[in-house]
């Protein structure tokens, strides 16, 4: 008997969708990690927050303003660049049709795999399939013809980033008295 709310990870037996490799099994697991990979997500009100926004006093506050930010607002940020992608591609639907078609690559053979890639017999690195697939989306989309755009594309997506970075001040990190940032250190016990 499963309990309500949670997702089984197991076969509870034969049939179609009792998990394993059947279609509704793998479409359960691929819902379940898009939900944890989204749940990565700070709140769009968060990230846009009009009262957050203010000029570093130095480079040493930019760069740790920076650094903060793209590690709290990693997939924020990771969900804005390829918006401003897909954005630019709009107007090279070949390049769009590459895109998506790698995008649904990158689903089942990187992010949606439950167990180690095996070819010919041999087990994958997790780097290895993450350098064959940047590698191979990068060059099926510059031979699409839309190079510029894409690169352009990149470029502006990682602006807008960094410029959100490092004009974003990390609430949470800052300690106000001190004007510096910290990482909580839990306190130690006392004897």
């Amino acid at each position: 008997m499963s309990k309500y709310g949670t997702i089984p990870t197991s076969s509870e037996g034969p049939g179609p969708g009792a998990g394993g490799s059947s279609p509704l099994g793998f479409i359960s697991r691929a819902k379940a990690r898009g939900a944890s990979a989204l749940a990565e997500r700070r709140p769009w009100r968060e990230v846009a927050d009009p009262r957050a926004a203010s000029v570093p006093r130095g480079f040493r506050d930019a760069y740790l303003r920076a650094r903060a930010n793209l590690s709290h607002f990693s997939m924020n940020y990771a969900i804005v660049v390829l918006v401003v992608v897909f954005v630019s591609l709009l107007w090279h639907p070949v390049s769009l049709i590459v895109f998506l078609a790698c995008m649904v690559a990158w689903l089942f053979l990187y992010f949606l795999r439950d167990e180690p890639l095996a070819l010919f017999g041999r087990t994958v690195g997790e780097g290895a399939v993450l350098a064959v697939l940047s590698v191979l989306t990068l060059a099926l989309l510059l031979l699409t013809g839309a190079t510029a755009n894409i690169l352009t594309s990149l470029l502006v997506g990682l602006l807008l980033v960094l410029l959100h970075a490092v004009f974003h001040r990390p609430a949470d990190t800052i300690d106000e008295e001190a004007g510096r940032y910290y990482t909580p250190v839990p306190p130690q016990p006392t004897y």
